[in-house]
């Protein structure tokens, strides 16, 4: 998370707001099993991962297949060069060991903080303790368990992927051994030990991680993974799971207590409480009556810059902010916390908040390495689809949009807004999964492009991650860097808004492009590309062999003829004229951005200008109120913003 400041222009009647398992598996799994790995063969260093796969299924029994499926819902198979997750788990396998990855990762989280969009609130900075390893929860340390059944020291387990995978194979052993199952060749027999390897305590996160990983098996997966392995599954399309193991597992079951997800996934009710305290203050969240009393058309993807525990325990303390969902690493388990009419204080903008639901990732903007689990995108993948179907959200980066993408909205605010999820989050993947990839829709000389790097191979140097200056590790990335001119070496594009010069700081977003944002073509020269960007021609490294973005198609807009230039909006609201007498007008004000004549900016929606005036804890005052004006939403810089549609004209684009 990063803050935003206090929007001065904001409402009266302003808010003060204050922070306020199961036994070891027998001795005999400390060591493999007996049955020997297949004789070693000539093998380059391309293929050393899927060797170690075949001989720890091999030794401990585990079909191979199963492993490997396994590892890939965990890691997509990479190694992370050794890095632990978010949530402490390390290697192909994420094997847990959350106490020994608190002790030697720093975290950084930036901001003021004002989630509501138009009060101040305290800045969330999380507290990273080095817990007591008997207060962690088993699916934290796995490793350690891992460590003891096959007898191999845990920072081999750490450090080393084979030893890592053989860790992997002997829990899937222990816990098909702990269920009373035979170590069966056959895949279909290893649901239950695959719902237990996910570490959750409950049947329904259990059973949706084992769903997902026999969805693997059925599918099968190859990639080369972030260490230029080779790795492939082949698929087994008629497998059938026995999955009445799950019966004998002795997990809970979760409060759903009408929770808004789908059924493909395990979601628990942890609501946030709509309180009153003091005179004039109540939180953390307002009472509506979406989307009959306004559409919701964003969804916010957030990270938490928090741990699983903390963070729902912030959730529910009425004198904090809130968001809709939060989504853990391990295992994909979502948390609802505010039912999707009502409008939860998340984005900093209080009339992005006003049309949106907030979705919080347990992860951390700032430490490249500590990724996110396959299970994770997956499930939120799976909330999206589930949300966008609902409420009729295009599923594009117009309206799927990160908390880095809400702009501030007044010039005040513009400084202190959020920059998560950041260059980490891979949004190509994500929208692979949503089932809308990202592709090429145009011919070669179209006038629009849409930024899609290669995230592995698109490393630009970031610094800040934990000491201001100093360089971020080297990592896979979603975001292209911005030059004024076609040479790496002339100064980065400024964003006036920011009142600073650009920098490559993790958190300075003046000058970047990310994964499925488009723009309209400015320029070209050789293996650069320059786009219509804050206002002035941005260039970005744009080589035929190596493209970092592509061709495409769509809607844009560009002042009316006769007009020098047009304001840009932070936010789209009512003229002065659409306000009853009780309700105090909000101002109009633009941004200190423009839009010159000649310039074009590619168009992602048509809003009217709506207000959602709620001041007061009881709600017989609330109500939306509906302007003449419309806007359009526009991608603008890194952040999307609104302009009058009264001021431009809309265009298709070439191509």
């Amino acid at each position: 998370m990063r803050g935003s400041a206090t929007d001065p222009t904001s409402t009266p009647g302003h808010r003060h707001l204050r922070r306020a398992a199961v036994p070891l598996a027998s001795a005999a799994l400390l060591l493999p099993l007996l049955g020997a790995a297949p004789a070693p063969g000539a093998s380059d260093s391309t293929d050393q991962l899927q060797q170690a796969f075949a001989a720890a299924a091999a030794d401990y029994h585990v079909p191979q297949s199963v492993l490997l499926a396994v590892s890939y819902l965990q890691s997509r198979w990479d190694w992370h060069a050794g890095a632990p997750s978010v949530t402490g788990g390390y290697g192909p396998m994420h094997l847990t060991d959350a106490r020994t990855a608190l002790a030697t990762t720093e975290h950084l989280a930036e901001g003021t903080g004002d989630a509501r969009g138009d009060t101040a609130r305290a800045a969330l900075h999380p507290d990273v303790k080095v817990p007591a390893a008997s207060t962690l929860p088993p699916r934290l340390k796995t490793l350690p368990k891992a460590a003891e059944l096959t007898g191999l020291p845990a920072g081999k387990l750490r450090t080393d992927p084979a030893a890592n995978v053989a860790g992997g194979a002997a829990l899937l052993a222990a816990a098909q051994q702990e269920l009373g199952e035979p170590l069966s060749a056959d895949p279909a027999d290893w649901y239950g030990a695959v719902a237990r390897f996910s570490g959750a305590d409950d049947t329904a996160t259990a059973a949706a991680y084992a769903n997902d990983v026999y969805d693997v098996l059925r599918t099968g997966e190859e990639r080369t993974t972030d260490d230029g392995q080779l790795v492939a599954l082949a698929a087994q399309p008629g497998l059938t799971a026995d999955t009445t193991q799950l019966k004998r597992a002795g997990l809970r079951t979760l409060p759903t207590d009408g929770v808004e997800c789908p059924r493909s996934v395990s979601c628990e009710a942890v609501w946030a409480p709509y309180a009153q305290f003091g005179n004039d203050d109540y939180g953390n969240h307002d009472l509506g009556d979406r989307p009959v009393s306004q559409r919701i058309k964003y969804i916010i993807i957030h990270d938490t810059e928090g741990v699983w525990d903390g963070v729902l325990h912030l959730i529910q303390d009425p004198t904090y902010v809130s968001w809709n969902y939060t989504v853990r690493s391990t295992d994909g388990l979502i948390a609802q916390h505010v039912k999707a009419k009502d409008v939860a204080w998340h984005a900093g903008n209080w009339d992005i908040n006003a049309r949106s639901v907030g979705i919080e990732h347990e992860g951390f903007l700032a430490d490249p390495d500590a990724w996110y689990t396959e299970a994770m995108y997956r499930s939120s993948a799976r909330l999206v689809k589930y949300l966008a179907g609902r409420y009729g959200i295009p599923l594009d980066r117009q309206h799927i949009l990160g908390h880095d993408n809400v702009p501030g909205p007044t010039t005040s605010t513009i400084p202190g807004m959020h920059t998560d999820p950041g260059p980490y989050w891979d949004w190509r993947h994500y929208f692979q999964l949503l089932g809308h990839p990202f592709r090429r829709t145009a011919g070669r000389s179209a006038g629009l492009v849409t930024i899609l790097p290669d995230y592995a191979a698109n490393q630009p140097a970031y610094t800040g991650c934990t000491t201001g200056g100093a360089a971020c590790p080297a990592h896979g990335s979603s975001e292209v860097r911005l030059y004024t001119d076609h040479d790496v070496n002339a100064p980065l594009v400024r964003d006036i808004g920011l009142k600073k010069d650009p920098t490559t700081d993790v958190n300075d977003l003046s000058s970047r492009v990310s994964t499925g944002q488009q723009y309209v073509v400015a320029d070209r020269w050789g293996d650069w590309t320059a786009i219509w960007y804050l206002g002035q021609k941005a260039w970005f490294q744009n080589p035929h062999k190596a493209p970092t973005a592509v061709p495409a198609r769509g809607l844009v807009i560009t002042p009316k003829d006769g007009l020098a230039s047009v304001p840009v909006y932070g936010r789209a609201y009512p003229e002065k004229e659409a306000y009853p007498a009780d309700v105090p007008a909000q101002s109009v004000v633009p941004l200190p951005y423009t839009i010159p004549a000649g310039q074009e900016y590619v168009v992602g929606d048509t809003v009217p200008g709506e207000y959602d005036y709620s001041v007061t804890f009881t709600t017989d005052s609330h109500r939306v109120v509906v302007g003449k004006d419309l806007y359009y939403e526009i991608q603008y810089g890194h952040r999307v913003a609104f302009v009058r549609a009264a001021d431009v004209t809309l265009e298709g684009s070439a191509g």
